[in-house]
């Protein structure tokens, strides 16, 4: 008997996904990945691409087990909370080359422990929240961006490591300080002028406002003490009070005269 052509390619595709089933990999449903999009084995970890698939928001159909994900080359505006928390292998993150203006402050919730890569480049990045890099040990780059070069970027960067090479790149844009536009951030970090407190940012903003504080409770404790010598002093000056002599009577006088 000849073997029947058109059922063995599709025994071997089932064959294979039942052996992919097997080993507990994950199989996304076609339906629901974006046009342009696509999985794959890139050194052996599985990648998700997406670059230059026309997407304005990040899709929610990435596979769970993705450790590298591109969404370079899109028309992405935000980054919303939460949007990659269902991704809890995710190592390296790629959003450059989009039109990016906003990152919520919660963007890259749940990766703290997995993030090592995150490219932010080459968007419309003013600002960027603190709170969005909080807890992430990740190496970033932030090139390429019309920063706004204000302490909120100055904090972040004492927060991450940025990509080698990329340093330069960070340049102040037209919502800077008129006398920053065009600079590079990095040298101007340590002066003092920048955005009113220099070296030591949100320190020594404490800082001054401890001092204030100290200042007016001095200032109280000396009024008091002026007050309270001024008004001992004024005790003092005035004279005593003479105590009241008492009339003698006829009577007394004479048994005085008689005992004398």
């Amino acid at each position: 008997l000849r073997p029947r052509g058109p059922s063995t390619p599709r025994a071997h595709y089932l064959l294979s996904l039942l052996l992919v089933i097997d080993a507990g990999g994950a199989v996304p449903s076609p339906q629901g990945v974006p046009h342009g999009c696509y999985a794959s084995e890139e050194a052996g970890e599985r990648t998700f691409r997406c670059s230059q698939a026309g997407l304005s928001a990040v899709p929610t159909s990435i596979p769970n087990d993705t450790r590298k994900l591109y969404l370079d080359a899109n028309r992405l505006v935000s980054v919303p909370a939460g949007a990659f928390q269902h991704l809890p292998v995710l190592e390296e993150l790629d959003l450059s080359h989009n039109v990016l203006a906003h990152l919520s402050g919660a963007a890259f919730q749940g990766l703290a422990g997995t993030l090592r890569h995150l490219d932010l480049s080459a968007n419309q990045l003013a600002s960027v929240p603190v709170e969005a890099f909080m807890g992430l040990k990740i190496q970033v780059n932030l090139s390429a961006n019309p920063w706004r070069c204000d302490c909120a970027l100055q904090e972040v960067l004492r927060r991450v490591r940025l990509a080698p090479g990329t340093g330069t790149g960070i340049v102040c844009g037209p919502g800077a300080r008129p006398d920053l536009v065009g600079q590079e951030f990095l040298p101007l970090v340590g002066e003092e002028e920048l955005c009113g407190t220099g070296r030591g940012g949100a320190q020594r903003s404490t800082d001054v406002a401890l001092l204030v504080t100290m200042g007016g409770w001095l200032v109280l404790v000396v009024a008091y003490l002026a007050h309270y010598v001024w008004q001992n002093r004024d005790e003092t000056r005035r004279p005593l009070k003479r105590a009241p002599v008492l009339p003698v009577r006829s009577e007394d006088s004479s048994t005085l005269s008689t005992m004398v």
